[in-house]
């Protein structure tokens, strides 16, 4: 049998990646303004947006939406991680564990911004570049999640279905959420006997 990562290292894992995401946010966040944009490729660039909701810009509708958005990851991030523990305990494999702690540090980065960000943020606006403040912009579980990867692989300027050009994969996601989506696909892929 093959040994089992170390509870350490796994800690020190999920440390690492929340704050790769934390840092990359906060730099987007404290040095552009909203809709800024920085092409690194011609199908990869820096665009600084805010959502209220879900991954990949996904949202709930109104206040309550938001608060309750907030709640239930908030919920699932704790049932992930007592449930995390027992699969440590049954001796799952260290992919699995991995990939497992990937989703909860991907759930943990997006809850961060939706809790704490409107608290100690100025408003990110097209004009305004935010700094930190004591007098934020949203109460607590009811800040915006930074997303700023975008990656237009290619346009059609006239697809056959209308005239209006369509962008080949125009969500605009942060690092959080390809936590989460490398995570599902891995264990999808090479875990599926696991996942019973």
């Amino acid at each position: 049998m093959k040994k089992q990562i170390k509870p350490t290292y796994l800690f020190l894992f999920a440390f690492a990646l929340l704050m790769l995401d934390q840092i990359t946010k906060i730099i987007v966040k404290t040095t552009m303004s909203i809709g800024e944009e920085i092409e690194v490729f011609s199908w990869f660039r820096i665009y600084f947006i805010e959502n209220n909701g879900a991954a990949y810009g996904m949202s709930l509708g109104g206040e309550y939406g938001k608060l309750m958005l907030s709640l239930v990851r908030l919920i699932v991030i704790t049932l992930f991680i007592v449930y995390l523990t027992k699969l440590y305990k049954k001796k799952m494999n260290t992919g699995f564990l991995i990939a497992f702690t990937m989703i909860i540090v991907g759930a943990l980065g997006n809850l961060i911004d939706s809790a704490f960000y409107g608290l100690i943020f100025e408003q990110s606006t097209t004009s305004n570049i935010a700094s930190l403040t004591t007098d934020g912009y949203a109460t607590l579980l009811h800040g915006k999640v930074v997303d700023m990867l975008y990656f237009p692989l290619f346009t059609i300027d006239k697809p056959f279905w209308g005239d209006t050009p369509y962008t080949f994969f125009s969500p605009i996601f942060n690092i959080a959420d390809s936590y989460i989506t490398i995570a599902i696909l891995y264990l999808l892929i090479f875990q599926r006997k696991n996942l019973k």
